[in-house]
């Protein structure tokens, strides 16, 4: 095949030249990403029954659509929060299923459960496409100085929400601080006491006095004329002269037993941009959407939609995750040149042959732009493990190519002219290069096809590398061998008569290496060991987090706290955030809604300054921002760096989840409180906290049923008035021009404030007066009241009550150390009835990390195949393995130097290890084997391999070391995340290069030795 190209120089130009043009043009249609398209399919259920406790929640709300959800196929977890009104259902699936079958299977087990849920329920449960823990890709303020909230909210809502809630792609639009208009009706329990009103009367007069019904046409002989009735009250003044009872013939009005005032549906909700309260709004992507591309659409349509808005309405960016990607993209991308341009220096410093040098360097570019052009056919992206692998090619590529020339300069120096050399040294190595080839693609098939979380994050990269070694190969086999056939110079660089120099020392050392090769294989015995004691002692990781120019930040106060204390302390939070120079902007969201459960909690965002200009990273802000934290008295803050990949569908205070669950909550509760208590003292995690709260001051009514009877007042008059009175009633609703208000009703703030102030509520009986009125009896004679402690949130995993409690790990501990010391303590402490599991980040990793041992092992074994089928031979793939443990140690022993974890891309190292390394004893045994048949000893054979390939092999490796060493500085946006990968490359390759120039030969000998028995012994017995 090589004759072929050597001999038709003009074809292989030209097939050269449109490998780069299609590889060119791809470049400009392929989208850039952060990561490859990951996302798990996830929905979110949610469902309001505005007053309703938790616990009432969970049971009516929450259990009947979590039974029908079970039959949903292809349903991976499931999970829901119930606090005050709302329920949150989160439903993930197998990374397989569609997530738009997906919603349509939700919607009819929606409209199924229907008829188990409450009937007072304001509006059916409802469901978005979005996993609630994944990071808004864009913050956006919406701001006003003269406008009151509740009408920039408006406008945030309809001109802003709803139009970017259309962009394809879209899967949620938040708004936090959330203050959609809604008159209230607020009045006093005293003076209705007094009028002998009760206050369902004033609801019932509201709900039949605001209509907008259809009220028809006139048909004329001439004229047709539509009925328009104003049976609407559109302003908070035209309440307050309603109508609601007539006292003695004269009519009492709202404005006589209290007032109305124009609010808002939610007005214990806020949210803070530094010190100001306002808007802001949060964009979520749709599972697999490319965020570039989405905040380039969503960027596009801000100037219609700031058309539409009044001047005095602003619009800031307060983040972009693009921005971020698009620098560490852009930053990948550097560093992908500044390894090209080190591994073409080395192969000039080696070689000191300017046009030897030149045809590596263009192999070079034609193998990984000829690559993307492939890429379009598999629809991957400019992402951080794609381009990473296409870094990583960068060894492989030169190293085919200086293979090549090598051999091609080692045959001028018998003498030969250029073309003979040309075309005889191309044969010759030819079978090597292939075998290089295939043995390496091997290495990733197992990657490909494995399944779970792991076997999609490293998918698209093991794909890429995989194309940018076969377009390697097929440019070393005939782009190379031509252009050396042309332009090569045969005569010997003056470094290269240096580099004799270090081939005689190497000469010697080899020949007291095969002399003493018994003590060699022993050093090898002692190798292996070491690496399998490392692989258990070197902290493991998954997937690091990257620096994305923002943070997570969890308030959480006493279970007593009240929505105006939790904004005082938020607001001082949010001081201490600002004080820190690198922390340039504060978003601040208190009280039950957006990304809050309970009222005690709150979520803050600091956003940090762009990456150029900070000298610390977000977890180093992080590490310096906590002891001023601990010194809150009244606030714990927990703060993490969130991961690049969201795995899990639950938002809680720390990156890593560990569950309990029970269907029993009165045992569960406390074995979890316990637990929370014990793992804090775990020295391996931090911030441990849990999502039970459960002790939340609660004021328990019991009805007294007799006394009620005797009275004529039903248990549903009680419960209707209490609704009425302190649950924020939805009465009706009022309709404007682009939106749909609610009209609410309730007793004056200052009656809302103790538990004694319940007693002034009075509640109707079926007897009358002797007037003819209906009697009011007041609540305390109907109920017994006793304060005590109950639930704010009520939470499943699955259908069983659970409890979460979330951790980061503490200081330099991994995740599965952490994962190991809670095991542990799980084993000892927890009773047979109370289960536990791990979820999000802990339970893919613990999923990756019992799938690794074998990933490793396929791998092997499928190189072993392939090497054996290629040398028709069982023992010489072996003695190519067998350099294999050195090059794992030295990427463990790197790791361990610098204080690194074995996490993803520390373990996308070894893999690449393999493939290195094993290329290598490739070079060495395929000589030997050619030397051995032309009639040489195996010890002679293996030795003039060695020599012979000892300037590829460390012209080869160094040249490695050298396209790596930019990602083992770590250097750039999101170089730390990184450096694992370039540390395990370059430790591995420098340890593995010392331990197989004298392993592999001496491993060589033993096994030809082996062979030649096992191939006598198997001749004896066909002769007996």
């Amino acid at each position: 095949m090589t004759d072929l190209f050597i001999k038709r120089p003009v074809a292989t130009t030209l097939l050269m030249a449109a490998l780069i043009f299609f590889g060119i043009v791809s470049y400009f249609s392929l989208p850039i990403s952060e990561m490859p398209s990951i996302d798990f399919p996830t929905i979110q259920v949610t469902a309001s029954l505005p007053g309703a406790d938790p616990e009432t929640m969970a049971s009516a709300v929450a259990t009947p659509l979590e039974r029908q959800f079970t039959s949903i196929s292809g349903l991976q977890s499931m999970s829901s929060s119930n606090s005050l009104g709302t329920t949150t259902i989160t439903l993930q699936f197998d990374l397989s299923r569609n997530i738009d079958g997906a919603g349509t299977d939700v919607l009819t087990y929606i409209n199924a459960a229907q008829g188990s849920l409450p009937t007072n329920m304001p509006s059916p449960p409802t469901f978005q496409k979005v996993n609630p823990a994944d990071m808004p890709i864009i913050y956006i303020r919406v701001s006003s100085d003269t406008m009151p909230l509740y009408k920039v909210t408006n406008y945030a809502k309809v001109y802003i929400a709803q139009r970017i809630s259309m962009i394809n792609g879209v899967a949620q639009v938040a708004v936090y601080g959330d203050q959609t208009y809604s008159p209230r009706v607020q009045v006093n329990p005293d003076k209705l006491a007094a009028l002998s009103i009760g206050i369902d009367e004033v609801a019932n007069a509201f709900n039949s006095e605001t209509v907008l019904q259809p009220t028809g046409s006139l048909y004329g002989v001439d004229k047709l004329f539509t009925i328009k009735a104003q049976g609407q009250l559109t302003s908070a003044t035209a309440y307050n002269r309603q109508i609601i009872a007539y006292r003695n013939g004269s009519p009492v009005r709202l404005q006589d037993v209290g007032a109305a005032i124009d609010s808002t549906v939610n007005n214990r909700n806020a949210a803070f941009f530094d010190q100001q309260q306002g808007i802001v709004i949060a964009v979520k992507r749709a599972a697999g959407t490319n965020t570039i591309q989405l905040v380039d659409s969503i960027r596009a349509m801000i100037p219609n939609i700031e058309a539409t808005l009044p001047p005095s309405v602003n619009l800031e960016f307060l983040y972009d995750r693009s921005i971020s990607i698009k620098e560490a993209i852009d930053d990948v991308q550097f560093t992908l040149m500044l390894s090209i341009g080190l591994v073409v220096l080395v192969v000039y410093l080696f070689l000191n042959n300017l046009p030897a040098t030149i045809i590596a360097s263009l192999a070079l570019p034609t193998a990984l732009i000829g690559t993307l052009s492939l890429m379009v056919f598999f629809h991957f992206s400019i992402d951080n493990l794609s381009a990473m692998a296409i870094i990583l090619a960068v060894g492989f590529v030169v190293d085919d190519a200086i293979v090549m020339i090598e051999n091609i300069v080692r045959h001028t120096e018998m003498g030969k002219k250029m073309m003979q050399a040309s075309l005889d040294g191309a044969r010759q190595i030819g079978f090597t290069i292939i075998s290089m080839t295939l043995s390496l693609v091997a290495v990733f098939i197992p990657i490909m096809f494995m399944a779970g979380i792991l076997g999609r994050v490293l998918n698209e990269m093991a794909i890429t590398i995989t194309l940018c070694i076969l377009v390697s190969g097929f440019v070393t086999l005939s782009l190379t061998p031509m252009l050396c056939s042309r332009f090569l110079s045969g005569k010997i660089s003056e470094s290269g008569k240096i580099f004799k120099w270090f081939e005689r020392g190497y000469e010697k050392s080899l020949h007291f290496a095969l002399r003493f090769r018994f003590f060699v294989m022993l050093l090898s015995v002692g190798v292996l060991a070491l690496t399998f004691w490392l692989f258990t002692v070197v902290p493991t990781g998954f997937i690091p987090a990257t620096d994305s120019g923002i943070f997570y930040a969890f308030g959480m106060a006493e279970q007593s706290a009240s929505y105006d204390t939790m904004k005082d302390r938020v607001l001082k939070v949010g001081r201490i955030f600002m004080s820190d120079p690198d922390v340039f902007k504060f978003i601040g969201v208190v009280g039950v809604g957006g990304p809050n459960t309970s009222m005690n909690n709150a979520a803050m965002f600091p956003l940090l300054g762009p990456m150029k200009t900070r000298k610390r990273s977000a977890q180093q802000i992080i590490d310096d921002l906590r002891p001023k934290m601990a010194q809150l008295p009244d606030l714990f803050v927990f703060m993490y760096n969130p991961p690049s990949i969201q795995i899990g569908g639950k938002q809680t205070k720390a990156l890593y989840q560990y569950t309990l669950l029970s269907p029993d909550p009165g045992e569960l509760y406390p074995i979890a409180r316990k637990m929370a208590a014990d793992m804090r003292k775990i020295k391996e995690i931090t911030d441990v906290n849990t999502d039970m709260q459960i002790d939340g001051p609660q004021v328990q009514i019991e009805i007294d049923r007799d006394k009620a009877q005797a009275l004529g007042v039903t248990a549903s008059a009680i419960e209707t008035a209490l609704m009425t009175a302190y649950a924020a009633r939805q009465l009706t609703n009022l309709y404007g021009a682009t939106d749909t208000y609610k009209v609410i009703v309730e007793v004056q703030p200052e009656f809302q404030r103790r538990p004694d102030l319940l007693n002034k509520l009075y509640v109707r009986s079926s007897q009358v007066d002797t007037n003819g009125n209906t009697v009011l009896v007041p609540l305390n004679g109907l109920v017994k009241m006793t304060e005590g402690v109950g639930p704010l949130v009520v939470n499943h995993t699955g259908q069983l009550t659970s409890v979460t409690i979330s951790y980061n790990t503490a200081g330099n501990y991994s995740i599965g150390e952490a994962v190991a010391a809670i095991e542990t303590l799980s084993k000892k402490e927890l009773p047979s009835n109370i289960s536990y599991i791990f979820e999000g980040q802990a339970t893919a990793f613990k999923q990756s990390l019992a799938s690794v041992p074998f990933l490793l092992f396929l791998a092997i074994m499928i190189i072993y195949l392939i090497l054996g089928i290629l040398y028709e031979s069982f023992i010489h793939p072996i003695t190519i393995l067998s350099g294999l443990p050195s090059a794992a140690l030295g990427g463990l022993i790197t790791l361990l130097v610098f204080g690194r974890q074995l996490d993803l891309y520390g373990f996308i190292g070894i893999i690449m290890l393999i493939g290195i390394v094993k290329k290598n004893s490739i070079m060495v045994i395929d000589f030997a084997i050619e030397a051995e048949r032309e009639g040489k000893s195996p010890f002679e054979a293996v030795f003039e391999g060695c020599i012979v390939r000892f300037r590829p092999i460390m012209m080869t490796t160094v040249a490695a070391i050298a396209g790596i060493f930019p990602i083992a500085l770590g250097m750039g946006a999101g170089g730390d995340a990184r450096q694992p990968l370039g540390l395990v490359v370059a430790g591995g390759l420098i340890i593995s290069q010392v331990v197989t120039l004298y392993l592999t030969p001496c491993f060589y000998t033993y096994m030809d030795q082996l062979q030649t028995w096992l191939v006598g012994h198997k001749a004896d017995k066909e002769e007996g």
